[in-house]
This record gives structure tokens, sequence and C-alpha cells, in this order.
């Protein structure tokens, strides 16, 4: 299986090994997250079901997220504009850079921001168990595209 390509069939796997009832829809819904290449929301998971069957409603669609958050199998992000933006929980160690201007997410590792935050909890006492690191920013106009591992489209 190519690496960069998202396994359609990760979060049914997960939901299976938690002990969820797979109905249609939800394998439906499993699969569009699955599939998904940047952070949508419950409108545009709801958006990208009905294009493959329309017969999944909204309310389902918002449940099943939400037992999904639930379950962690899902990670709920705030990256502002009002709604919440989810990410499976299996993504891999990353941060995110969110554009304030366009609303694009990039994603980005960074080795010494890693070692900087061990050491730091090191410092002080600690064992590091977990992190979060969110970035807001705007480009200067006339600044090139950065680096990244993902970016998202500009919503429209």
């Amino acid at each position: 299986m190519d690496a960069a390509r998202p396994d359609p069939s990760r979060i049914e796997r997960l939901c299976v090994e938690r002990g969820l009832k797979m109905t249609g829809q939800r394998r439906l819904i499993a699969r569009v997250l699955s599939e998904a290449q940047d952070h949508p929301d419950v409108e545009e998971v709801y958006r990208r079901s009905l294009a493959i069957d329309n017969k999944v409603s909204i309310a389902t669609v918002y449940r099943t997220v939400r037992l999904l958050e639930e379950k962690g199998i899902l990670e709920r992000h705030d990256f502002g504009g009002g709604r919440a933006r989810y990410e499976p929980t299996d993504h891999g160690h990353h941060y995110h850079l969110i554009d304030v201007d366009s609303g694009r997410v990039i994603e980005f590792e960074d080795e010494a921001h890693e070692t900087l935050v061990r050491e730091i909890a090191a410092r002080l006492g600690f064992t590091l168990i977990g992190q979060r690191l969110e970035l807001f920013g705007r480009k200067p106009e006339g600044a090139a595209q950065p680096s990244a591992r993902r970016q998202e489209p500009d919503p429209e």
C-alpha cells in the first residue's frame, strides 16, 4: 500500500476493534473520514457522505462523529472559524499551522521542537506523555509556500 494514500478502512477497523456496531451508514462515514486528506468539519463529512449515499442524514453524521470522538478514534480541533474539525487520532505525531486568512491547515513535524519540549519537561521533573501545538499565522504578501507534509485547500 502506498504510504502517502490513506487506508480507506482504517477507521472502520478501529471501530470494530473498540466494539462499535458498524451499520452501513457508519461504514460510509468511517470511509469518508479515512479518505480525508484534510481536517473536515461535520458539515463537510456530511457533504462527502451524501455524494456517495443520498440517504445519509446530517443527524447520523453528527452522532457518528461524536461517538468516534468519544471512543478516541477521532481527534477534535478548534482551528478558529467557529467549527470543530476532525482527524484520526492514529494520524501520527505532527503539529498544525493555521493560516488565519485562508483557513488552510498545514501539518508539519519538527524534531528540534520535539527535543526542546522533552528537555523542558525533564528539567521540570516530568516525563512528557503528550503535547499539542497549534500555530496561527499570516503569510506576508509575496511569500513563498512553506514546505509541509500536507496542506489543505483554501475553503471556498
